[in-house]
């Protein structure tokens, strides 16, 4: 499959979320949907990035943006992750990681020699009409939320 590329339409979701429930790309029709792939919870990285969300999700939220965030970790693990650090974005659980390929962000990595495979943190800006506007591959988690609220004030 080619990777995804912004202009086409953003691959469709449906997976279970914190606090019960699933959370849907088809659900938040209508809406500027943000989609940040990330590694795993309460990993330093991850946890910065959750809170500088969580910082800006009331600007999100008046710029018509609904943040998602999304790893292989199970419901239970974004429960305790929210509860931990009062976050105020939505985690979306990929444990089979299916949305994860289709956004071709699980990837071979290497750390110290070694090869596994894992979530290449990512981030997507997806439009009102389901449209890929932005992408951000390997990211810094320094500034990002705020570079990713900035491009949603321009869609």
């Amino acid at each position: 499959m080619s990777e995804l590329a912004e202009g086409m339409t953003a691959p469709e979701f449906d997976l279970p979320r914190d606090g019960g429930g699933n959370v849907s790309l088809a659900g938040l029709a209508g809406k500027i949907v943000v989609v940040y792939f990330y590694p795993k919870d309460d990993t330093s990285g991850c946890t910065v990035e959750a809170i500088d969300f969580t910082a800006l999700a009331e600007e999100f939220a008046a710029a018509g943006a609904v943040v998602v965030g999304m790893s292989p970790d199970p419901v239970k693990a974004h429960d305790k992750f929210v509860a931990k650090h009062q976050l105020g974005v939505i985690l979306a659980s990929d444990e089979d990681k299916s949305v994860l390929e289709a956004y071709g962000v699980w990837k071979e990595k290497s750390m110290y020699g070694r090869k596994y495979m894992g979530v290449e943190r990512s981030t997507f800006i997806i439009d009102r009409d389901g449209k890929i506007e932005k992408i951000w591959r390997k990211v810094k988690v320094p500034g990002h939320a705020q570079a990713v609220l900035e491009a949603v004030k321009a869609v």
